[in-house]
């Protein structure tokens, strides 16, 4: 009976565990957590014909705040994450001082009073290098860089809450760079590689170059970012290090790119990535190579030319990193001609990844299993012992 009791108690035990762990993830993760998306497609303009670039804007409404998420392709490609504390707040663009691109103002957000936060991310430059004795470090052999403001984009290709964009400069060979916008209206991972968590404040922005002809055997790319912002610029690199890595096999860290000091009692805009990057579409495990990033440096005076940026922000704050791909002794780009890396742009605590019911329970049954074992055995022992103390006869 005592070793019945362990076992039901033990079963008991796994069950509400398991239950535990999916109603904690549930609550705390904020899965019941819906924004409403809406998606505009240059905003105002009065055409056909084209801008000459766009600028698409996804419109996040939560209970009594809004996520504005404004993609622009005129200059360096840029995302810019406005947050406001208004469920009405809306986006306005002067078009004939927009697409002047030396005027600040020319898009708001209104009411002004209302917005809360706002940094940008501005994809700036794509660097090559001739990795000749395979160090993976950049520090010679620099191929002239390709800037992004001088490419030509292709018109913004939408699909739902997503936006596909490609463009090539006068030097590429044959290849295009990528970068496709999702914006989340739930909580959810992607089912791709490296299958970022993401919530209803945050949005995926995945990067790729393709088919490009390097102008070296042994080349090696690097990729400029700028982070722009006001009160709050992203600063700092925080590494966050795990021995989970369920969901991204072999990646036991998440890096993200934060204010120097959080004082909005909202949550700061953050930029979360895992170092990893992929020589193949779609990604896999074994076309997995690390990937690198320098500490955040101010560009003052260096800004990428970008109209979104220009037209939103009077006297920014610029903040750049280098992500390198590739490690030392990692294949060079030319055996794939193919690299992707994807990042999450949101607001609020960032994503982090936790132990899954399934890993839990079978935690718990490696766990518990030797210790049913000890109870069961000890149990055994004493009833032994008491059945052969009771076949002695009493002395008289």
């Amino acid at each position: 009976m005592a070793a019945l009791r362990s076992c039901g108690a033990f079963c008991l035990h796994l069950f509400f565990l398991h239950f535990v762990s999916s109603e904690s993830q549930s609550v705390f993760r904020g899965e019941s957590f819906r924004r409403k998306l809406s998606v505009e497609l240059n905003p105002g303009w009065p055409g056909p014909p084209s801008p000459g670039g766009d600028l698409m804007h996804v419109r996040a409404v939560g209970l009594n705040d809004t996520l504005h998420f404004l993609f622009c392709s005129q200059g360096a490609p840029t995302l810019l994450l406005v947050h406001t504390n208004s469920s009405s707040s809306t986006v306005e663009v002067d078009w004939p001082q927009f697409l002047m691109r030396n005027v600040s103002g020319s898009l708001r957000v209104e009411p002004e009073s209302s917005i809360l936060q706002s940094n940008a991310i501005v994809f700036s430059r794509l660097l090559e290098y001739d990795d000749v004795n395979d160090t993976a470090k950049a520090t010679s052999d620099l191929f002239p860089p390709y800037d992004l403001q001088d490419f030509t984009w292709a018109p913004l290709n939408l699909s739902g809450a997503s936006a596909l964009l490609c463009g090539a400069a006068a030097t590429f060979d044959n290849g295009s760079l990528c970068l496709k916008l999702t914006v989340f209206d739930s909580e959810g991972r992607d089912q791709m590689l490296p299958r970022l968590l993401h919530s209803a404040n945050s949005s995926q922005l995945e990067v790729w170059l393709d088919g490009l002809v390097p102008r070296a055997s042994r080349s090696r790319f690097l990729l400029e970012l700028q982070a722009v912002g006001g009160a709050y610029p992203l600063s700092r690199v925080e590494v966050h290090r795990s021995i989970d890595d369920e969901f991204t096999p072999t990646i036991f860290k998440v890096l993200q790119w934060l204010p120097a000091l959080n004082r909005t009692s909202h949550g700061s805009v953050f930029l979360q990535w895992k170092p990893v990057s992929y020589r193949r579409s779609p990604p896999s495990v074994e076309e997995g190579s690390p990937t690198r990033s320098s500490l955040p440096r101010p560009q003052r005076g260096e800004e990428a030319l970008s109209a979104l940026i220009t037209a939103f922000y009077a006297e920014p704050e610029t903040f750049g990193i280098n992500v390198s791909f590739g490690i030392s002794g990692e294949p060079f780009y030319g055996r794939s001609r193919f690299l992707s890396w994807t990042v999450l742009l949101g607001v609020g605590t960032p994503p982090m990844d936790s132990f899954s019911p399934m890993v839990l329970i079978m935690m718990a049954v490696g766990l518990g299993t030797p210790m049913m074992l000890l109870v069961l055995g000890g149990v055994c022992i004493c009833v032994r012992k008491r059945a052969s103390a009771s076949n002695y006869e009493p002395i008289n």
